[in-house]
């Protein structure tokens, strides 16, 4: 579907939201995130500043709306629409709500005009039944920003093709080229077809410019080592090397590795399979496939949990996570019968996406929003929030991807999550009590407003409607805490990568923020910056009792998909109790996963690093103060959300 009404806000009221201030989160912090990360190129080269960002997302979805109306001949009041949009913009620019990083980076841009909504989606999940055709379409949504969960259940053979006298296949500068022959590559093993040997030539090279969704290049390098993966592990499993969930998980994660080189993370995965599958569960055990240490980061992994066989295996995987932090768990029981717990919700949904947020059917896609609460004023500015989050996402699902079969399932469940950020910091501010009770009431409102939408647009109300997600770059923004994460410490120093090569290096060096040369990566600079949170309670002075009991409380109260959360636990003091945590938890949540505390590697320059509240003031009042109306210019910044692959998507 091209759209090719475009909504546009009243000329007054874009100068007016372009004189305002943005109050940035954490000090400063969350501003140099922006201009990094989701601040585009305008047409004239120079950056754009928050409110141009603003107003092309809320353009680009009244645009979307506006476009489904006439094209379905249904009524559109453009005066009335004209005031929702100001409205809706300026509690945008206010951060009361937030679209997805995707959101901010390519909604309202031509890309998504011309060639449909997969990149403003957040979470996809696939079916690995028929292995060509569940690698081609994660690869392709991989390659769109999506993140995607599969599971293990490829069940048919695969046979050593003739190498003999390959053909040939010269591979396009494309996305569509690029997936294309991934798919040729699996065919001539699972389907009978020939085998292929790739012409690389017409693949740009490294550091070309990406047009249409932006960014650099990676040149066909990541194209080249992916092929070979897939030969290797193909040829394993047709030897009898290796067993048919290895040959999933094996192929799933080196083409996520794949879209992911450059080091630039855009997109996740999550591998899913069964507790009695001994082969899935020790798939991070690298002592026992050391062969899969270069690509088993890829994906987190989980099990799904949907038998009395299933949850009598907890004890085992108690122990599992005791080690590393994996596997996670989906209960699947609950994911089908339940919407917000208790409260039943038939679901056909046996999926779930990488963070673990939203349950899905294969080819299906959710897209997401996120409200902050103690980033309102009143209980006004609150529900308005969570008004134009819901529009915002069932909007989106007006606008078809450029899949068939993930249009009919979109257009069946129009599944959305409208997310609530910052819990931890609104607990503390207002009492879990009263909390609980705004997540109740808001619920009721969302649902309302969804049911309303979607009866004025002409389609069916979304299955489920709201999630918590884990929140990464766009909590930084409005300076919360993560989802309904505690703080890793209320004072810390957050360091932000960025290329050398990108325009906000050197304007940050000039405006004096502390910076050294990346330990890790060559032609990288990392800056510092301190930052407090509002939030008095740290991850470490807080149970992981407590912390499933607030992942009930949100499962029972908001979330009818799911909540994302990382149960941080101690591990001399609470990991004996591991198992006994997700006995009492797992039959009344539908998703978790825990990690040790203290767990994670400690290496120079982390991205986050708990300091004392002396060393913050210190490091605060050194800080210079940024003006970035100075920042500009024709090869901005932005780079750090966008695809370094060499395709021209």
């Amino acid at each position: 579907m091209k759209v090719t009404e475009r909504f546009r806000l009243d000329e007054r009221f874009r100068l007016e939201l372009r004189k305002r201030r943005p109050r940035f989160g954490f000090q400063g912090f969350g501003e140099a995130i922006y201009y990094r990360t989701y601040s585009r190129k305008r047409a004239d080269g120079s950056q754009e500043r928050w409110a141009d960002t603003v107003i092309r997302v809320v353009e680009g979805t009244l645009s979307i709306r506006k476009n489904h109306y006439l094209e379905q001949g249904l009524r559109w009041d453009e005066e009335a629409w004209q005031n929702y949009a100001q409205r809706m913009a300026a509690s945008c620019f206010s951060m009361h709500w937030l679209p997805p990083g995707r959101g901010l980076w390519i909604m309202g841009t031509d890309y998504i005009y011309e060639r449909g909504s997969a990149a403003l989606y957040n979470c996809g999940a696939v079916d690995t039944t028929d292995l060509v055709r569940s690698a081609d379409w994660a690869m392709d949504m991989l390659m769109s920003g999506v993140g995607v969960g599969f599971n293990t259940a490829w069940s048919d053979h695969a046979s050593r093709p003739d190498k003999s006298a390959p053909k040939l296949y010269v591979v396009e500068d494309s996305k569509e080229g690029w997936v294309t022959s991934v798919r040729l590559l699996l065919e001539s093993y699972c389907s009978g077809g020939p085998f292929y040997r790739f012409d690389y030539s017409k693949i740009r090279p490294a550091g070309s410019p990406i047009h249409g969704f932006g960014g650099t290049a990676s040149g066909p390098e990541p194209l080249k080592e992916l092929h070979g993966r897939l030969e290797t592990i193909m040829d394993r499993y047709c030897a009898g090397e290796i067993d048919r969930t290895r040959c999933v998980a094996d192929v799933f994660n080196a083409i996520g590795v794949c879209v992911v080189a450059g080091n630039v993370r855009r997109s996740a995965e999550i591998a899913l399979g069964s507790p009695q599958d001994e082969t899935f569960l020790h798939l991070k055990d690298y002592r026992r496939f050391p062969d899969r240490e270069e690509i088993g980061w890829m994906s987190n992994n989980s099990v799904v949990l949907q038998s009395h066989d299933d949850f009598d295996r907890l004890p085992q995987i108690a122990d599992l996570i005791r080690r590393n932090g994996e596997p996670g768990i989906l209960n699947l029981v609950n994911v089908r019968k339940y919407g917000r717990f208790g409260k039943e919700i038939p679901d056909r949904a046996w999926l779930t996406n990488p963070c673990g947020e939203i349950a899905l059917e294969s080819y299906e896609l959710c897209n997401l929003a996120e409200v902050f609460p103690t980033r309102c004023e009143n209980e006004r500015d609150f529900k308005e929030a969570l008004e134009f989050a819901t529009f915002y996402a069932i909007t989106v699902s007006l606008l078809p991807t450029h899949r068939s079969e993930t249009n009919a399932i979109v257009a069946r469940n129009r599944r959305t999550g409208v997310s609530i950020s910052g819990i931890t910091d609104w607990a503390e501010k207002i009492g879990v009590t009263r909390m609980t009770r705004t997540l109740r009431d808001a619920y009721t409102l969302v649902r309302q407003i969804n049911e309303r939408l979607a009866r004025d647009a002409g389609i069916p109300a979304s299955l489920k409607v709201t999630a918590v997600k884990p929140s990464g770059t766009i909590s930084l923004l409005a300076g919360v805490s993560p989802g309904m994460h505690f703080p890793v410490s209320r004072y810390a120093l957050r360091r932000l990568r960025v290329g050398d090569s990108q325009k906000i290096t050197q304007f940050l060096i000039d405006a004096g923020v502390p910076h050294a040369p990346d330990a890790y990566s060559e032609h990288t600079t990392v800056f510092e910056f301190p930052i407090r949170y509002e939030n008095s309670r740290s991850i470490g002075e807080v149970s992981a009792w407590e912390q499933f009991a607030l992942l009930a409380m949100l499962q029972r109260e908001w979330s009818d998909n799911m909540v994302s959360c990382t149960i941080a636990f101690d591990e001399e003091r609470e990991g004996p109790q591991v198992e006994r945590m997700l006995a009492m938890f797992a039959p009344v949540i539908k998703s978790a996963s825990m990690l040790p505390r203290g767990s994670e590697e400690i290496y120079e320059q982390m991205p986050i690093e708990p300091i004392s509240k002396e060393e913050y003031e210190r490091r605060l009042e050194a800080m210079p103060e940024i003006d970035w109306s100075g920042f500009g210019g024709s090869d901005g910044a932005g780079e750090g959300f966008c695809s370094i692959l060499a395709c021209n998507i």
